[in-house]
């Protein structure tokens, strides 16, 4: 695949970046919030999990070991894909992985009627959530190279 130059108005790419660093930040600060609460943990949430995947987020939640790897995963995952979408850091892979981290999240809480959680949803969804929102909205950053733009990416990448 070859890379070809695009050129975006500068409003274009100001809120291509601005997106950007916007989902950068809700990771970054739920990562941080996880990480320095000792007693956080993804448990309940494995536990609540509803939908055709249910057993396999609830045997997440039943064994230690992987509950472990899931909490640690999960925040520092969170830090480090919102760390790179904020500096403009490994991008595209950052994107990646939200987009990964986020299909876990939609997959385990699927908004479909009759399923009913622990904790109230914001508002009243039906197939297209704010985590599927937030997923396609990476998934267009990951195509649009930001990072290179404005951000660190452009020192690490450059011809």
């Amino acid at each position: 695949m070859t890379v070809k130059s695009c050129n975006y108005t500068t409003c274009q790419t100001t809120w291509l970046v601005v997106l950007r660093v916007a989902i950068g930040w809700h990771f970054l600060y739920e990562g941080l919030i996880k990480v320095v609460n000792p007693g956080w943990s993804a448990v309940g949430y494995l536990l609540d999990s509803k939908g055709w995947f249910a057993p396999v987020f609830q045997a997440m939640a039943a064994s230690p070991g992987v509950l472990s790897a899931v909490n640690f995963m999960n925040q520092w995952g969170l830090v480090f894909i919102g760390l790179g979408l904020v500096l403009g850091l490994f991008t595209r892979l950052a994107a990646w992985s939200g987009m990964l981290l986020l299909a876990f999240y939609y997959l385990s809480h699927p908004p479909f009627v009759g399923l009913n959680y622990a904790l109230p949803a914001e508002g009243n969804y039906f197939i297209v959530d704010k985590v599927m929102i937030e997923f396609i909205a990476l998934g267009a950053l990951s195509l649009f190279p930001t990072g290179k733009t404005i951000g660190l990416d452009r020192f690490i990448f450059r011809k």
